[in-house]
């Protein structure tokens, strides 16, 4: 499996590698919801944190631990999506990291987004694809549930958020086998947009 940050469109949204350029849209996108931040993410962009949280995801990039990149919409930077960890080894890989100004939330950006991770992940040779979210946010597992993910259970007490809250993190998957219907799926629901 050999993934990287690549451009891809559909009809709804663009990828493109998050790079500098996409800085200053993306810092605006979330600095529209402060709250989400202190209440659902493990780290926090809010404007205070946006600089320090850049300078960390862009070190992990670099790295190759995430492959963030950026949502476009229009051709604007609405929010962004990564591939985490990915485990060449095992043929897994995680996306996350992902956030949507809110004005682009419940509409057609994250499937959207999320059909393009995923035909890239599993073209790229991916067995699984692993979603991870933390159990207080009923809207994210709401949404991955409707991409097409299993659930398969809950990491209790896993993670230590950077407010100090100890989160239930519940997990998810795509099987390569199960893509095809997932794709036809999320294609039919896109097309209803």
């Amino acid at each position: 499996m050999k993934l990287h940050a690549q451009n891809s469109h559909n009809d709804h949204v663009g990828l493109e590698p998050l790079g500098e350029h996409h800085r200053a849209e993306l810092q605006v996108a979330c600095a529209a919801d402060p709250q989400v931040w202190r209440d659902l993410y493990p780290h926090s962009m809010a404007p205070e944190h946006f600089d320090a949280a850049w300078t960390r995801m862009m070190a992990q990039a670099a790295d190759g631990s995430w492959i963030p990149h950026a949502v476009l919409v229009e051709g604007r930077c609405i929010g962004m999506t990564s591939y985490i960890g990915p485990d060449s080894a095992n043929a897994t890989v995680e996306i996350g990291g992902t956030y949507y100004h809110p004005d682009h939330r419940g509409g057609a950006a994250n499937p959207a987004a999320k059909r393009l991770m995923l035909d890239h992940a599993f073209a790229a040779g991916a067995r699984r694809v692993q979603l991870n979210v933390d159990a207080i946010n009923h809207r994210s597992r709401a949404a991955v549930l409707k991409l097409g993910a299993v659930q398969e259970g809950v990491l209790r007490q896993n993670r230590v958020v950077w407010t100090g809250r100890i989160r239930d993190t519940v997990v998810f998957s795509i099987l390569a086998d199960e893509w095809p219907a997932v794709r036809a799926g999320l294609d039919a629901r896109l097309a209803g947009y």
